[in-house]
């Protein structure tokens, strides 16, 4: 086991980095959490992992921002949280990671729940954008990631009103990968992960790669920008060795090295 910043641990599970957040007594989100999550991402990517879990060991996901966040200076307020950078580490990882959830998801938690690739959450978990209450609004990117999600009209609701929700509704809104009994959460966001792991990694980073181009310049940008993003995976050794398991085998029975 890693130690990063006191809060985060990274445990590797063959080719999984499962990065746990331990930030008691909640998860707060600030500096010396998100300090540990960048460090963590950086290092599943050095030690060559294929694929991430984001979880907790402890009661909830995350509760939210650390109000020591926003010091007072003069009349007043700033977050001291590049929102960009830890935005930027998530989604720039060239390896597909799956946020496992239970308890809650408040605030930032949610947000950094949202920078994953995937989410999957226990059926007792509760979600929301609650910084309303506080006379603020998402500052870690979750506007914006809501919108993509479930359209610009939920997303104002779901700011706005800043309520919390169950898993099974931000499911059914497309918020939310899988919804699973709380017994099975660990076993499926690892099994689902795993299954990440044993894929063509350059082919999933080429992906994610695709789909932040879409959401920034849009389809025409998307297209453009295709030829490039794929030579990538012309020059992989993974190309190979499916395009062979298929014509010796089948469909599904290639073995990738993650190369």
């Amino acid at each position: 086991m890693v130690e990063l910043a006191k809060s985060v641990t990274m445990v590797r599970d063959g080719d999984v980095a499962v990065l746990t957040m331990q930030y008691a007594p909640h998860n707060l989100v600030g500096e010396e959490l998100l300090a540990g999550l960048l460090a963590g991402l950086k290092q599943a990517q050095a030690s060559g992992c294929r694929a991430v879990v984001l979880r907790s060991g402890l009661r909830h996901f995350s509760a939210g921002a650390d109000l020591a966040l926003f010091y007072n200076k003069g009349a007043k307020y700033r977050s001291q949280v590049n929102a960009l950078e830890v935005l930027q580490a998530f989604e720039n990882l060239p390896l597909p990671i799956v946020a496992c959830v239970h308890g809650v998801a408040l605030g930032g938690g949610l947000e950094l729940a949202l920078a994953c690739d995937l989410i999957v959450a226990a059926g007792s978990a509760k979600f929301g954008l609650v910084e309303a209450t506080l006379g603020l609004h998402p500052l870690l990117g979750g506007i914006q990631r809501m919108i993509d999600r479930v359209g610009v009209a939920r997303a104002k609701e779901f700011v706005m009103l800043a309520r919390r929700h169950d898993a099974a509704t931000l499911e059914r809104w497309g918020v939310i990968n899988r919804v699973v009994p709380d017994a099975q959460l660990e076993e499926t966001a690892m099994t689902l992960a795993q299954e990440l792991a044993r894929g063509p990694t350059i082919a999933h980073g080429c992906t994610k790669r695709m789909a932040n181009l879409f959401l920034s310049q849009g389809m025409s940008g998307a297209d453009k920008a295709m030829a490039e993003i794929q030579v990538a995976i012309w020059e992989s050794g993974d190309l190979g060795r499916g395009l062979a398991a298929f014509a010796e085998k089948g469909p599904g029975n290639a073995v990738f090295s993650g190369n």
